[in-house]
């Protein structure tokens, strides 16, 4: 008896000694979806693959030129955003992806967001790549419709910024078009740099 409970006080003990285990920061975020590959072209033209942003942290939204409502006010919000980011010294890569992507060339891209004063040296708009994938892409990895309305040129898409780790898994997403989260979103962004 006096055995037995001699091995429970050491078992307790050693217990007690033991460092707590080490909780993942990422496992406190929502999402955990990966981001498959992709190919496609920036505003400038130049080639941009998941190669460009693996190992960085970004942020990435949906949107096309021609959109008549939610758009224009996403774009000026991730550019607001991409001030933020730079005011508070946190390095993040923004992504947009275009769901148009026969209308939306290069050019029409970087136009468009010139008219937020976008700064391109951390802030992609891509386009390049076939309607369907960009589809499938969106609901896969983002869990996010994007689909061309029938009879129209608009487009379903989602409304939300998504913020990706450095392995290029999706973990948070946040209100994009009204009154985006700015202080959270930095905040998780410096979570997932230390």
């Amino acid at each position: 008896m006096k055995r037995c409970l001699f091995l429970v006080v050491c078992l307790l003990l050693l217990a007690a000694c033991s460092k707590p285990e080490e909780k993942n920061v990422e496992d406190s975020f929502p999402l955990h979806m990966e981001v498959q590959k992709f190919e496609a072209v920036n505003q400038d033209g130049e080639p941009f693959t998941f190669k460009n942003v693996k190992g960085e942290v970004w942020v990435a939204d949906f949107l096309f030129t021609n959109c008549d409502t939610v758009c224009s006010p996403m774009t000026a919000n991730m550019a607001t955003l991409q001030r933020k980011l730079a005011d508070a010294g946190v390095d993040a890569k923004l992504v947009s992806f275009s769901i148009d992507p026969d209308h939306d060339q290069p050019k029409r891209l970087k136009e468009y967001a010139k008219g937020v004063e976008a700064d391109f040296s951390n802030w992609n708009l891509l386009t390049g790549y076939k309607q369907p994938f960009i589809e499938s892409f969106a609901n896969k990895s983002f869990m996010a419709a994007a689909a061309k309305l029938e009879d129209s040129n608009q487009f379903v898409h989602s409304t939300s910024f998504y913020l990706v780790n450095k392995d290029g898994v999706v973990l948070q997403k946040y209100e994009g078009a009204s009154n985006p989260p700015y202080n959270e979103i930095i905040n998780d962004i410096k979570t997932l740099e230390k």
